[in-house]
């Protein structure tokens, strides 16, 4: 592909031309500057059409948009209100918590900040937290979940690796497993710091009567990770499987328990639903064929030396991973970067010794923290435009929240058991 080719479509994709469009038209030019028929691209998209894998990206999708369309963030709080609100910092906590879990289900941070803020800032305000530190903590916990099962970007990082034939094994129950860790490390680092910061607040006494209370409103949607994450571990579920026995128990919960979901609503839901999926499996299918030329060309392989000569540590290339990371987090969705990024970076990284189930940790919570790093952090102006707040103010507000996570993306990256050891690689 010649120079001008490619700044060409630096500068259609910067002034804001589809993403699947720019990447198609990339592998189509590599392809033919090497005399490849060019219908290697539609096998490539058939190719992922066939995987039975695939079936759990729009099913746990849709899920995920049930829950949010129901009045299950509601619920969710109101019970951790109730078991954890008599802890110093506990509603703080509470605002952690259910932000990581609904985030886990429905796979984006920005529907997390929508959905619950309403519910939490007020609250947060009310129990005599700043204003500052309140829209901080909902800034940033929007994005905490990207490493809790069922997550799509799991699932996607998943594929993207199995589908690169390096030559190693890498399953999206691996990823499941490997995330728990980390990212109950993120919640226990950012409740710790809030635990500290807020033992002063006066506290509500616990009362076992609200907590039955709503543990009783929620017993429909607490069996809901068991019956997911139980499933796929025993061996009686496949993750698509799983995907499909989820989809059914939410909208059996959702419109016959809790008739919370008209019928005439649910189209609607399908609609905005399959729009996102459409977005990510277009994207994903046309990456698929762009990766395979980069193989063909040798790309990795050639970045892999030119980088070798520049770094000779493991220890300085996952520095530059990391700042690398955390720029492309603010830049792009994850969704994108994956499916973009890793096809180059996991060959770089297996030179370097890396496991490809520890570089997918590195790489989605270095992506989860970027949601949220000035100036341009996309959860930043979903929160500036929810909360009706400079933007400026929520760079201040959650500065505290970003060491914290950037320190603990830096465990994360530097004792790769604490990814690895549930997984058993």
């Amino acid at each position: 592909m010649t120079l001008l080719a490619t700044l060409i479509l630096i500068a259609l994709a910067l002034l804001g031309a589809p993403l699947f469009a720019v990447i198609a038209a990339s592998a189509m030019l590599g392809f033919y500057s090497i005399e490849v028929d060019l219908a290697v691209i539609a096998i490539e998209i058939y190719r992922l059409a066939e995987m039975p894998v695939l079936l759990a990206i729009p099913l746990f999708t849709f899920a995920g948009y049930l829950l949010s369309e129901s009045r299950a963030a509601e619920r969710l709080v109101h019970l951790s209100s109730s078991l954890l609100g008599w802890m110093p910092g506990g509603l703080a906590i509470v605002a952690l918590t259910a932000c990581a879990l609904f985030t886990a289900f429905t796979g984006a941070s920005g529907v997390t900040i929508v959905a619950l803020g309403a519910l939490l800032y007020p609250a947060l305000m009310q129990g005599g937290y700043k204003e500052n530190f309140s829209l901080g903590l909902i800034t940033t916990s929007g994005s905490l979940g990207l490493l809790f099962a069922p997550s799509l970007p799991l699932i996607l990082y998943a594929i993207v690796a199995q589908q690169m034939g390096l030559g190693f094994s890498l399953s999206i129950d691996e990823m499941f497993l490997a995330g728990i860790i980390p990212g109950l490390l993120m919640l226990m680092l950012l409740s710790g710091w809030v635990f500290w910061n807020h033992r002063s607040i006066p506290l509500n006494p616990f009362s076992a009567r609200e907590a039955g209370t709503a543990l009783w409103n929620a017993r429909w949607e607490l069996p809901l990770p068991f019956i997911v994450l139980g499933g796929v571990y025993s061996g009686f579920f496949a993750i698509s499987e799983a995907a499909a026995v989820t989809v059914i128990y939410v909208l059996f919960v959702e419109m016959a328990l809790y008739r919370e979901i008209s019928i005439k609503k649910l189209p609607q839901i399908m609609r905005s639903s399959m729009v996102l999926v459409g977005a990510i499996l277009l994207i994903l299918g046309v990456s698929l064929a762009s990766t395979n030329y980069l193989i063909d060309a040798e790309v990795p392989n050639m970045l892999f030396e030119t980088i070798r000569e520049y770094v000779d540590s493991k220890l300085t290339f996952l520095i530059l991973l990391n700042i690398f990371l955390l720029i492309l987090g603010t830049m792009l969705d994850i969704f994108s970067a994956l499916v973009i990024m890793v096809p180059l970076l996991l060959p770089i990284a297996i030179g370097y010794g890396i496991d490809p189930v520890h570089l997918g940790i590195i790489f989605l919570a270095n992506m989860q923290i970027g949601y949220f790093t000035p100036p341009v952090g996309m959860n930043l102006f979903i929160a500036s435009y929810r909360f009706e707040t400079p933007i400026m103010q929520l760079y201040r507000a959650t500065w505290p929240f970003f060491i914290i996570l950037l320190l603990a993306v830096l465990i994360i990256t530097y004792v790769p058991a604490l990814s690895l050891w549930l997984p058993g690689r």
